[in-house]
C-alpha cells in the first residue's frame, strides 16, 4: 500500500489490502477443506505449522473444527462461527468463516476468556429493545444506543455517526470516558468515509482496529496467482494506510466501526475509540452486530410512524382544502378566498399562484415581476409536474436575489398550456455548521498528488446560506396528491359548466320540439278535419243524388280519402314520423272499409299480417291498392253481396307481398278500364313493384309485390340495363 499513487480516496483498494491485521491468522482453504491455499499471520508459531503447504484445515484447527465447517451453509458476510480452539501452545482462539470463490476465508483471533450465558445476553437484548421502544424521541434513541454499545466493546468514546444528503456525516449522539474530546454535533466532510469503504460497511458489517500502530502481515500463497485475493468480508483485513494515518491524527490507538443499516441503506455508523490499544471477541462483536439491527428496525419504525403521521395531517389539509374549492363559486374566486390554506398546506412561509396573467400572492413571496419569472422557468420544467428544491438558487441563480424569502421552492404546475402553476416558498435559514476540522483545507487538484488525511480536528465553523428548511417526502407526495385532486376540481367543475350549458341547449330544443309538436298537431287536425269535411260531403253527394253510379263513385272516393286519412293518424300517434306498421295500418284500413260495408263483412274478412315498417308514402300507396282491391272483390266477386275473403302481408327479403284472396265468381274480363284501375296501375309504378292475378278456381288471388323502402334510381337503371 506504501507504493500506490492514489489519485483518489474513492479509487483506493481497501478490499484487496494483500495483507491482515496481526492479531489473528487468516488461513484460505479449499471449500472441502482438503488443502490450505494461502495464510496470513504467525500460522507457524501460534498454530505450530512450520510447512503449511500440503496440509489439510484438519491438521491446523483440529477435526472436529473442520468438520464444523463441512456442515456449515454460508449466508451472505455474515459468515459462519466454528467455535473456539486450543491451540498446542495454550492459546484459546476463536474460529469464524466465510465463503468466497477463491475458497474458504478461515480467520482466527484471541477468544474471550469471559463467558456469558445464552440466558443472560438473551435477558439483556430484552431489555435493551424495551429501552429502545421507550424512548421519547430519535434523541434520546440514539444516547441510549451510544451508552449500549460503548458498555459492550469497553471503549472510551462512542458516537452514533449519521450520513447526511451530501454525504457528510454528523455526530448525533455521544457517549465517552471522562478526559475524551467530544465530537457531538460535529460534522464530517464526505471524504472522510469515501465511497468505497460505505459499500464495505454495508456488506461487512462490523470492522476493528485493535492496536492502529500494526504491521500487516502479509498474504503467502502456496502457489503464486497474479489475482489478488479479495478480502472484503475478512474481519482481519488490513484497513487502508490513509485511514490508520486518520486515526491518529485523531489521537486514538484503537478503533471499531459497526454499521446502521435502514431499509437496506448505509443510515450511519457506531464509531468506537479507545485511547489505548484494545481486542473486541467475537461474542462482543455478534452482540453489537445484533444491537445494530435491533437500532436500525426501531429507527426505520419511528420514521414510518412519524411519516404515517405526516402524511394522516397533511391528507386532512388536503381534503379540507379540496372541500372549500369544489363548493365555492368559481375555482378563481374559491383560490383566491382561500390562499391563506394552501400556502398552510405544505408548509409554505409564503405562495404565489399564477393562471394566465392573474398572479395572487399570500405570506412572504418574491416581488411580482421575480414570481412572474421564476414561474415562468418552472413551467418549462413542464415534465416535472411536482418539483421541489430547499437550495432555489443552485438551480435559478437569480434567486440569490430573494434568497431571505424564497430559498427553497415547491411548484405544482397543474397546466403549461394554460399556464397555473402553484409555488410554495420558505425562507432562508442560516446554519452555522460546525465541522472537526477544516473540510476544504488541503484538497487539490492535482491528480497525480498522493493522498494524505486531515492532520486537525479543531472546530472549525462554516456558515451555510442559500438554503431553507427541506421539503419532506410525505410533503413532495401530498403536493402530487393536491396536484390530483385540483385537477379532479376542475375537470368537474368544467364539466358541470359543460353540462349546464348542454341541459339549457337541451332545454331550448325541447321547447323548439314542443312548438313544433303543437304545430304539428294543430296541422294534422286541420288535414283530418279538411279530410273528414271532403268526405262527408261525397258521402252527402251520393245519398242526395239521383244520378246513376254516382253514389258509388263517391263512396269509392271517400274509402280513398279514409285511407290517406288513417295513415296521417297513425303517424301523428306514432313516435316514428319516418315510417309507418304497415300491419297495424292495414288491419285499421281493412275495419274501417268493413264498417262501411255494411252488416255480414265482419266475420267474412281474415287477416295474416306480418309487422313491417315502411315510409309513410309507401304506406299510402299499399292503402290505396289494398282498399281498391276490396272495393273490386265486393263489386264484381260476390255482387254486393259478403262473401269471404283473405289479406296476407309478408315480407320477402327487401320486399313485401300483399295478397288479397276472395272465393268468388273467378277472373272477370274487364270491359273498359275504370278510374281505378288506372289508379292501381299508377300506385304499382309508384311503388316500384308488380301486381299479378291468379284464378282461385273458385275465386280470385291479386298479388301486390314491392320494395319496402324505396330503390335508388341509379339501381333502377342497373336493373333496366
Amino acid at each position: 500500500m506504501d507504493q500506490l499513487d492514489l489519485a483518489s480516496c474513492d479509487r483506493e483498494p481497501i478490499h484487496i489490502p494483500g495483507a491482515i491485521q496481526p492479531h489473528g491468522v487468516l488461513l484460505l482453504v479449499s471449500h472441502d477443506g482438503s488443502t490450505i491455499r494461502a495464510v496470513a499471520g504467525d500460522v507457524e508459531g501460534r498454530l505450530g505449522a512450520s510447512d503449511w503447504r500440503g496440509l489439510s484445515l484438519a491438521d491446523l484447527i483440529g477435526p472436529a473444527a473442520a468438520g464444523r465447517l463441512a456442515a456449515t451453509e454460508f449466508d451472505g458476510a455474515v459468515g459462519a462461527y466454528l467455535g473456539a480452539i486450543e491451540t498446542a501452545g495454550g492459546e484459546q482462539l476463536d474460529v469464524s468463516a466465510h465463503d468466497t470463490p477463491d475458497g474458504v476465508l478461515v480467520e482466527l483471533e484471541p477468544a474471550h476468556n469471559v463467558v456469558t450465558s445464552p440466558g443472560v445476553t438473551f435477558g439483556e437484548f430484552e431489555a435493551l429493545c424495551a429501552a429502545f421502544d421507550g424512548a421519547a424521541t430519535t434523541e434520546d434513541l440514539c444516547r441510549l444506543a451510544a451508552a449500549e454499545f460503548r458498555r459492550r466493546t469497553g471503549y472510551d468514546r462512542v458516537m452514533i455517526y449519521r450520513f447526511l444528503n451530501d454525504e457528510s456525516g454528523s455526530v448525533v449522539a455521544e457517549d465517552r470516558a471522562e478526559g475524551m474530546r467530544s465530537f457531538l454535533n460535529h460534522r464530517f466532510p464526505a471524504g472522510d468515509i469515501p465511497r468505497q469503504a460505505r459499500a464495505l460497511y454495508l456488506r461487512n458489517h462490523v470492522r476493528v482496529i485493535p492496536d492502529i500502530f500494526y504491521e500487516p502481515a502479509p498474504l503467502r500463497f502456496a502457489e503464486p496467482r497474479d489475482a489478488p485475493l479479495n478480502l472484503s468480508d475478512a474481519t482481519l483485513r488490513s484497513v487502508s494506510p490513509i485511514h490508520v494515518q486518520y486515526l491518529k491524527n485523531m489521537g486514538v490507538a484503537a478503533s471499531a466501526s459497526i454499521s446502521i443499516v435502514k431499509d437496506g441503506a448505509l443510515w450511519g455508523l457506531v464509531a468506537c475509540h479507545h485511547s489505548e490499544p484494545a481486542m473486541i471477541s467475537f461474542g462482543a462483536r455478534a452482540a453489537c452486530r445484533a444491537i445494530a439491527g435491533a437500532f436500525g428496525r426501531q429507527l426505520r419504525t419511528r420514521d414510518d410512524t412519524e411519516a404515517f403521521r405526516e402524511r394522516v395531517r397533511l391528507r386532512s389539509f388536503q381534503d379540507d382544502l379540496v372541500s372549500l374549492l369544489s363548493r365555492e363559486g368559481t375555482l378563481q374566486d374559491a383560490i383566491s378566498n382561500h390562499i391563506d390554506e394552501i400556502r398552510r398546506a405544505l408548509g409554505g412561509d409564503g405562495v404565489a399562484i399564477l393562471r394566465g396573467d392573474d398572479l395572487l400572492f399570500s405570506g412572504r413571496c418574491p416581488r411580482e415581476g421575480e414570481a412572474r419569472a421564476l414561474a415562468q422557468w418552472a413551467l418549462k420544467r413542464g415534465s416535472e409536474q411536482v418539483f421541489a428544491t430547499d437550495r432555489l438558487a443552485e438551480l435559478y441563480p437569480t434567486a440569490a436575489n430573494f434568497q431571505g424569502v424564497g430559498a427553497g421552492l415547491l411548484a405544482l404546475t397543474l397546466s403549461v398550456s394554460d399556464p397555473w402553476i402553484v409555488m410554495w416558498f420558505r425562507a432562508e435559514e442560516i446554519e452555522i455548521v460546525e465541522w472537526a476540522g477544516n473540510p476544504h483545507k488541503g484538497t487539490s487538484d492535482d491528480p497525480n498528488e498522493m493522498l494524505t488525511p486531515r492532520g486537525s480536528f479543531e472546530a472549525w465553523r462554516e456558515t451555510v446560506r442559500g438554503r431553507s428548511r427541506r421539503w419532506t417526502p410525505a410533503e413532495v407526495e401530498a403536493a402530487g396528491r393536491l396536484r390530483s385532486a385540483v385537477i379532479e376540481v376542475w375537470q368537474s367543475r368544467s364539466l358541470i359548466e359543460l353540462n349546464r350549458r348542454l341541459v339549457a341547449t337541451i332545454e331550448e330544443k325541447d321547447l323548439a320540439i314542443q312548438q313544433k309538436e303543437f304545430l304539428i298537431g294543430e296541422v294534422n287536425h286541420r288535414v283530418q278535419n279538411s279530410l273528414q269535411l271532403v268526405s262527408s260531403f261525397l258521402a252527402l253527394q251520393g245519398r242526395s243524388s239521383n244520378q246513376p253510379g254516382l253514389a258509388p263513385a263517391l263512396e269509392e272516393a271517400r274509402r280513398r280519402l279514409s285511407a290517406v286519412g288513417l295513415v296521417h293518424r297513425r303517424l301523428y300517434r306514432s313516435d316514428q314520423v319516418e315510417s309507418v306498421d304497415v300491419a297495424r295500418y292495414v288491419e285499421e284500413l281493412v275495419e274501417d272499409v268493413i264498417s262501411s260495408l255494411g252488416e255480414g263483412w265482419s266475420d267474412k274478412v281474415r287477416l295474416d299480417l306480418a309487422p313491417i315498417l315502411a315510409p309513410p308514402d309507401r304506406a299510402i300507396s299499399l292503402g290505396l291498392v289494398l282498399t281498391e282491391l276490396m272495393i273490386n272483390a265486393t263489386k264484381y266477386a260476390y255482387g254486393g253481396a259478403a262473401g269471404p275473403l283473405v289479406v296476407v302481408l309478408a315480407e320477402e327479403r327487401d320486399n313485401l307481398r300483399l295478397t288479397v284472396a276472395d272465393k268468388g265468381v273467378g277472373v272477370v274480363t274487364p270491359g273498359k278500364r275504370g278510374f281505378g284501375s288506372r289508379m292501381m296501375a299508377a300506385l304499382v309504378s309508384q311503388l316500384g313493384g308488380e301486381m299479378t292475378r291468379e284464378d282461385g278456381r273458385p275465386g280470385l288471388k291479386v298479388v301486390l309485390t314491392a320494395p319496402i323502402s324505396p330503390v335508388r334510381q341509379d339501381v333502377v337503371s342497373n336493373r333496366s340495363a
